[in-house]
């Protein structure tokens, strides 16, 4: 967006434009707040074909969220219902072993009726379901406002006790009592900031794709644990499935470098014929897997959110949850600040939210650490045991259903947009 040479004031500015800050972004406007997000991508590169090739799995919690702020009515003709979940050991020799664990959303029982564990949606579908909401913000006849300026990118930002100034890369400047940094996990702001943080890499890339199959895939999502690592198939709209392979970083380079037959015949053979023959719907992408925490969320004026405070391996689909999760907290304790006329900006008020986020954040990201660790390895022993576990697991019902309502994002201390109710 253009604008003069003033500055320009607002209450919360947002630093990144990606999904955790253009969710967050729409919160807070939904919230009755003025928001500036930044980012040096405009929308238009952003929902391109070619600009990001992920599905993210999004939990029934987060779907709630969705609700909450008006995201839903623009997403979910493209949101694919997941029903069942498959959870098994494979090889691209031996095939699937025989004892799994299932997840069925009728085991939920009546609290839930016919409700989907979760949804498959489009990265870029979501982006263009932001950026239409967006628009309902640009002025203030809906509530708050939400502006946003590209392809421009944060400078500097000078904090003090009262304020956060941050001076764009085009000259301009943007006032806010709170800045926000979501610019992901080589955060710029975080590292400027002088917050530390622990990084692992875990020497895999994820190749990324989506297939046209021969049969329905009924909503059914299935993770492979095979020896170099997970192996996703995620069903999406149109009678399509996104497909998330981690690989040893050295062969997927090798199986990117492949004709494209070639490449489908060894996704085949991991894929197996459940759904018939397979068909690349799309271009093949690859992504860097490792694993990122912040030693801590707040600083003056300053708080992180998304990956920019946690990015985890996608073995469990949960790293988008994470930062909605993210969202949904920042977003309540923000607004109901501002109704109450305080500084949404002071320290006690973010350490509130530091406090509610950062135990989750951590210890899922330890879970799928310890998962990525058992899963990823072909020991004869360790996998006889973990297929007993995995098959032990999916007879004890009250187990079971508690990590399908994990998973689903319903435990815990809820923000009240997961709960249903109104920011």
């Amino acid at each position: 967006m253009s604008q003069n040479s003033d500055i320009f004031k607002v209450d919360v500015a947002i630093a990144g434009g990606g999904l955790v800050g253009m969710t967050l972004g729409c919160a807070l406007a939904k919230g009755g707040l003025k928001v500036a997000v930044v980012d040096f991508d405009t929308p238009s590169y952003q929902v391109e074909g070619d600009y990001d090739g992920r599905a993210s799995a999004i939990s029934y919690g987060s779907a709630q969220v969705f609700k909450g702020i008006g995201l839903w009515d623009y997403i979910e003709d493209h949101a694919s219902p997941i029903y069942d979940v498959r959870i098994a050991d494979g090889h691209p020799m031996r095939g699937i072993s025989p004892l799994f664990m299932h997840y069925d959303h009728r085991d939920l029982g009546e609290e839930y009726g016919e409700a989907a564990l979760g949804y498959i949606i489009e990265n870029r579908q979501t982006r263009v379901a932001l950026y239409k909401l967006a628009k309902e913000y640009e002025t203030t006849d809906a509530g708050g406002e939400l502006h946003q300026f590209y392809p421009v990118g944060v400078d500097t930002i000078e904090r003090t006790s009262h304020k956060a100034t941050l001076t764009l890369t085009d000259g301009r400047q943007i006032e806010a009592a709170l800045a926000v940094a979501a610019d992901g996990r080589k955060s710029k702001i975080r590292a400027e900031a002088g917050i530390k943080h622990n990084e692992w890499n875990y020497d895999q890339t994820a190749i990324v794709c989506t297939v046209e199959h021969e049969r329905d895939h009924q909503g059914t999502a299935v993770e492979l644990f095979l020896p170099n690592g997970p192996f996703a198939m995620l069903p999406m709209t149109d009678g399509r499935t996104n497909i998330v392979w981690s690989e040893k970083t050295k062969l997927a380079k090798e199986f990117m470098d492949l004709s494209e037959e070639d490449f489908m015949a060894e996704l085949q053979l991991r894929f197996g014929d459940w759904l018939g023959d397979l068909k690349l719907a799309g271009p093949r992408f690859a992504y860097p897997l490792n694993l990122i925490l912040a030693d801590h969320y707040v600083e003056d004026r300053l708080v992180l959110a998304g990956d920019a405070a946690h990015g985890i391996h996608p073995i469990a689909g949960q790293g988008y949850n994470l930062g909605i999760r993210d969202v949904a907290a920042l977003a309540e304790i923000l607004v109901d600040a501002k109704r109450l006329g305080l500084d949404i900006g002071s320290h006690s008020i973010l350490t509130e939210y530091e406090k509610w986020r950062r135990f989750d954040n951590v210890m899922l990201a330890a879970v799928c650490d310890g998962l990525l660790r058992l899963f990823s390895n072909d020991h004869a022993s360790i996998r006889l045991a973990r297929d007993l576990g995995l098959a032990a697991l999916n007879k004890v019902m009250p187990a079971k259903k508690f990590f399908m309502r994990h998973a689903m994002g319903v435990i815990g201390d809820l923000p009240r947009l997961i709960r249903g109710e109104k920011l």
